[in-house]
C-alpha cells in the first residue's frame, strides 16, 4: 500500500475579529519567488490554483492594484512560495501574509516527482489544500491569535463500502438544492452524509485538530476538506482541472 503524507501547517486561521482566510477577496502574487533558482512557472500555477478557490489575483506591484484594493489593502493577502526541497523530494511552503506583514497561513506540500517543474507544481497543489474557498467580507483587523497544525493523509487502498442503515444515530437533514442528505453522527469525531432515500453514503467526515474542520472522503474515493460555515456544511469538491468547487449543504 502506497501512502502519500502531506503535512499542512495552518497558522492564524482564526483572528481576533473572527476573520478567516476565506474572508479575504484578493491575493497578491509576485512575479518571482527568491528562494527558487528559476521560474518553474510557479506564478502561473499559483494564480490558477487560487482562482480555482475564487480569489481575485493582484500583481505584486501595488501601483498596479485596482482602486478598490488600494482603498482597502487589508482585504489583500500577499503570497510567497518558499523552496524547502530535500534530497529525494520536491517540497514547497506556501505563505500568506496580511496587510501588517504578519503570516496568517503557512502550508507545506511535497512531491515525489523528480522533475523540477512538475514536482514543484505538484507540491504547490498539495499545499493549496489548506486554503479555503474565498467568501470575502470587509476586513479591518488582522491580528493573529491562533496557531494550529493539521496533518492529512492520502492513501491508495481498496475502496470500502459502508452501510449507514445499521448506525443507530440521530439524523439531521441537509440539502444543496439538488441532493437531499442526512447527517448521521457515528461518534464524537466522525459523521456521514448519506442519501435520505437510499442511505448510500455521499461523504465521510473525520474531525481534525481544528474545530469544525474535517477530513472528507467522498463516495468516489477522492479526499478533500469540509467545514462548518454559518450553520451549513461546506465541502470543497476537487475538479478535473485541479480547481475546487464549493458545495454548500444547508440544514432543512
Amino acid at each position: 500500500m502506497k501512502k502519500l503524507l502531506t503535512l499542512i501547517s495552518v497558522i492564524g486561521l482564526v483572528m481576533v475579529s473572527g476573520q478567516k482566510i476565506s474572508d479575504y477577496k484578493y491575493v497578491s502574487v509576485p512575479d518571482y519567488f527568491p528562494t527558487f533558482k528559476a521560474d518553474y512557472d510557479l506564478k502561473n500555477a499559483l494564480t490558477k490554483l487560487l482562482k480555482g478557490k475564487k480569489y481575485a489575483i493582484l500583481p505584486g506591484d501595488r501601483q498596479q492594484w485596482s482602486s478598490e484594493a488600494k482603498q482597502n489593502p487589508c482585504n489583500v493577502l500577499h503570497a510567497d512560495i518558499i523552496n524547502d526541497s530535500g534530497f529525494l523530494r520536491n517540497k514547497v511552503t506556501l505563505q500568506l501574509k496580511d496587510c501588517n506583514n504578519k503570516v496568517v497561513l503557512t502550508s507545506k506540500g511535497s512531491s515525489s516527482i523528480k522533475e523540477y517543474i512538475e514536482g514543484y507544481q505538484d507540491a504547490l497543489k498539495q499545499s493549496l489544500v489548506a486554503v479555503p474557498v474565498s467568501n470575502p467580507v470587509e476586513i479591518t483587523n488582522t491580528t493573529v491569535t491562533q496557531t494550529e497544525t493539521i496533518e492529512t493523509e492520502t492513501v491508495n487502498e481498496v475502496k470500502e463500502t459502508s452501510s449507514v442503515s445499521s448506525v443507530e444515530k440521530k439524523a439531521e437533514r441537509y440539502t444543496n438544492g439538488k441532493l437531499n442528505l442526512q447527517k448521521i453522527q457515528i461518534d464524537n469525531s466522525q459523521f456521514i452524509l448519506a442519501d435520505s432515500n437510499s442511505s448510500v453514503p455521499y461523504a465521510t467526515f473525520k474531525a481534525t485538530t481544528k474545530k469544525d474542520v474535517f477530513r472528507v472522503k467522498l463516495a468516489n474515493g477522492d479526499s478533500t476538506i469540509g467545514y462548518y460555515e454559518k450553520g451549513n456544511i461546506v465541502v470543497e469538491i476537487p475538479q478535473s482541472n485541479g480547481e475546487y468547487a464549493k458545495e454548500v449543504f444547508s440544514g432543512k
